[in-house]
Parts: C-alpha cells; structure tokens; sequence
C-alpha cells in the first residue's frame, strides 16, 4: 500500500454561473469550492451578470454546466434557461437557483436538470453540482 495518495478526479468542469447578484455569485462560488465531491473538480468559473452575456457565452460551447439565478433581474434564471434549452443545440446541464423549494414545478417547466432554492444550503448546492458533473453528456 502506498501512503499519501489522492483519490483521482474523475469529473473536472467548467461552470458558468449567471446572477445579476454579485453577493449572490460570492456566496454560489463558496458552497461549491473547488471540489464539490472527492472525484469532480471544478476546474474554472465564467460569472455573467446580464441574460445577454449569458447567451454568448453559452453560445461558444465551453461549460460543462451552466448555474442559473432564478431571482436574478430584468430576466430570471428560469426563464433564462427554458430559452437556452430551446435554442441552442446540446446545451449544457443546468441547476437552477429557485426563489423557494415550492417552485421545483417552475424549474421543471424550464426544462433545468437540477433546481436549489435559496438560501443556499452549500451541501445541497455542492451535491447537485457533483451530480450534474457525474452524468454522461
């Protein structure tokens, strides 16, 4: 048995993360660290700001998952992603940040693989983005 080795990172990913909120982008970026689980690492962040911005981005095809502000303003992160699923081809997963955990229905009509609502609870943020990073593209 050999001392002090690692548990291999089998999942590394690229996120984007969407809030007009900068508090809000703080506080996601922090319940999810670098590493999430022991085998996924998020290996960069892109933060936008604007519905726009998010669009370009996503547009160029870089992110293994897209983190989405549900409460973010002039246009929400539900909304948001029911526009990406239906426009841009091979999207990626997204986990959306719900108002409440009443509104699961409302990420489901926006076609969102995972939903968390606020607060944040870093575990459960943590975890929907290790399981999200887990599933075959």
């Amino acid at each position: 048995m050999s001392g002090g080795t690692t548990d291999p990172v089998s999942h590394r990913v690229t996120v984007l993360l969407y809030s007009d909120d900068l508090t809000t982008r703080d506080t996601v970026r922090a319940a999810v660290g670098r590493r999430p689980a022991r085998d996924v690492e998020v290996v960069s962040w892109t933060e936008c700001a604007t519905p726009a911005a998010v669009v370009t981005e996503v547009e160029r095809g870089d992110y293994d998952l897209l983190i989405l502000d549900g409460e973010s303003s002039p246009m929400g992160g539900l909304g948001l992603t029911r526009q990406l699923k239906n426009e841009i081809f091979e999207c990626p997963p997204v986990l959306v940040l719900t108002g409440r955990p009443q509104d699961g229905w409302l990420a489901a009509w926006s076609q969102a693989e995972a939903a968390v609502p606020h607060p944040i609870d870093p575990i459960a943020l943590a975890s929907a983005v290790a399981e999200l990073a887990r599933e075959p593209r």
